[in-house]
């Protein structure tokens, strides 16, 4: 019996279309982080970067991610520093929202570099939340397309009333507060999102207490957004519990030189209860998944014979 089970379950593994890798790779400033590539055991038909959102662990992309190898697409996802640190690193961990940024754009570059020598591998970033607010940190440049998810400029007028009337205490008092006394924001056990380090979760209150949310920080954020020129798709669903359809329309108009797509999805569209701010990643959603996502990738949208200069 105990062959018998070893022998299916290795023809199991043979049949599996997707081969899993964790790895580390240096960020620009020698740190090292963790991501994991999801590929097709076919030919690759392009590259595509799933860049989290906050306080969201890699793994939590891992469905979606072999399903988009599946498709023929090999997948990178990471973590940003400090995302799966236990309290006592998080006391230590001195990245703030810019040091994240660099991350992504470290492992954006690692995802490109995968290509063969010489060959061109239509490349996508999708960007959950903060993953899309980070695109003008990176080189969008090498992108061919861009797919954001429950994002937009994060100026807390965005969000729903509910969330107005409280964020200037939470960003005025109860993060500066916490984060003295803990050093982190403990935002599990305050039921707020998720564990963040101190310059992370300071800097994201500055930023959503600006009207530019980037610009509180970032002067030429203007001028980096009217760089990217690449198809943009945001992706926002209806009951979304903190970004109204106000916060992606603004990163619309921000992305001036963009050719920018927004699709609003409501939880009876998918014939599900709720959505969420998370939940078109959940492999409950998976049904969705080609509709969604697959018109906007960056190898359905370009020629064949599409090349690089």
């Amino acid at each position: 019996m105990t062959s018998t089970s070893v022998s299916i379950a290795g023809q199991r593994a043979v049949r599996d279309p997707v081969q899993r890798e964790h790895i580390t790779f240096r960020a620009d400033d020698g740190r090292l982080l963790e991501g994991t590539w999801f590929r097709p055991r076919s030919p690759s038909a392009g590259h595509v970067l799933v860049a989290p959102a906050m306080a969201t662990p890699a793994r939590f992309y891992a469905g979606f991610a072999t399903w988009l190898a599946r498709r023929g697409l090999t997948v990178l996802t990471f973590d940003y520093r400090g995302t799966t640190a236990t309290p006592s690193a998080l006391r230590r961990e001195t990245a703030d929202l810019l040091t994240w940024a660099g991350d992504a754009a470290a492992a954006l570059e690692l995802a490109l570099d995968d290509a063969p020598a010489g060959a061109y591998s239509p490349a996508t970033w999708i960007g959950h939340s903060f993953g899309g607010q980070i695109l003008p940190f990176v080189r969008h440049d090498l992108l061919d397309s861009a797919v954001l998810v429950a994002t937009g400029n994060g100026h807390y007028h965005h969000n729903p009333a509910w969330l107005r009337r409280r964020a200037p205490l939470l960003w005025r008092g109860i993060v500066p507060l916490t984060t003295s006394v803990a050093g982190y924001f403990p935002g599990r056990r305050l039921g707020i999102l998720g564990d963040l380090p101190t310059q992370v979760a300071r800097q994201w209150g500055r930023w959503c207490m600006h009207p530019d949310y980037w610009a509180a920080d970032v002067r030429d954020i203007a001028a980096r957004h009217a760089l990217i020129t690449h198809p943009v798709t945001l992706v926002s669903t209806s009951d979304d519990p903190l970004v109204t359809r106000t916060g992606p329309a603004a990163l619309a108009r921000a992305l001036s030189e963009a050719p920018v797509s927004i699709v609003e999805l409501s939880p009876a569209q998918l014939g599900v209860d709720s959505i969420g701010h998370h939940g078109l990643f959940r492999p409950e959603l998976a049904h969705a998944w080609e509709a969604v996502f697959a018109p906007h990738l960056a190898h359905t949208l370009m020629p064949t014979t599409t090349t690089h200069a």
